[in-house]
């Protein structure tokens, strides 16, 4: 873990970023993109991290090969959710299970700390144990279940909503 190093995206990293992605959209129902994102796509996505604010960006890189990645960005586009995100990590397929993911969600909270947020959310298709226990790690409960909202792979897929209390404490009750 201590070859491990993380950092705040750079432009650099946009190809290793989009080849982990691309195999979630191609072989798994993480996330329900269907078709592949192209370099041109994600050009626009990583011209939305800044160094401060509520839409950041860490990278776990291992030997020089970027591993993962942990953002944070709007949660919807109007004004009055701007003081709520939503959080994503992705890991690349060979990267789990080595605290990584708690690294990345552990850098990204920190430098969140300092920013004008009131709550955090986060989408998890299941089953996808290991986001489930990442997410409750971090203080996130589970407040709702979206029941066969995504179809991808001929079938239908459960999504459930994950949030968490900028201080990380409470507030609601979970399901």
């Amino acid at each position: 873990m201590r070859d491990i190093a993380i950092r705040r995206v750079e432009q650099g990293d946009l190809p290793a970023l989009l080849d982990i992605y691309n195999h979630y959209v191609l072989n798994t129902a993480i996330t329900f993109d269907i078709e592949p994102r192209t370099l041109e796509q994600r050009q626009m996505w990583i011209g939305t991290f800044q160094l401060a604010g509520n839409a950041q960006c860490f990278v776990a890189v291992q030997g020089g090969t970027l591993i993962g990645w942990a953002c944070s960005g709007k949660y919807r586009e109007k004004a009055a959710y701007d003081t709520t995100v939503e959080t994503s990590l992705y890991l690349s397929p060979d990267a789990g299970g080595r605290g990584i993911g708690t690294r990345l969600y552990r850098t990204l909270f920190d430098a969140l700390k300092r920013e004008d947020i009131h709550r955090f959310y986060a989408g998890v298709t299941l089953p996808n144990d290991a986001s489930v226990a990442l997410h409750r790690a971090f203080g996130f409960v589970q407040i709702g279940l979206q029941h066969e909202v995504g179809r991808k792979f001929g079938k239908y897929w459960d999504v459930a909503v994950f949030m968490r209390d900028a201080e990380a404490g409470g507030g609601f009750t979970p399901l």
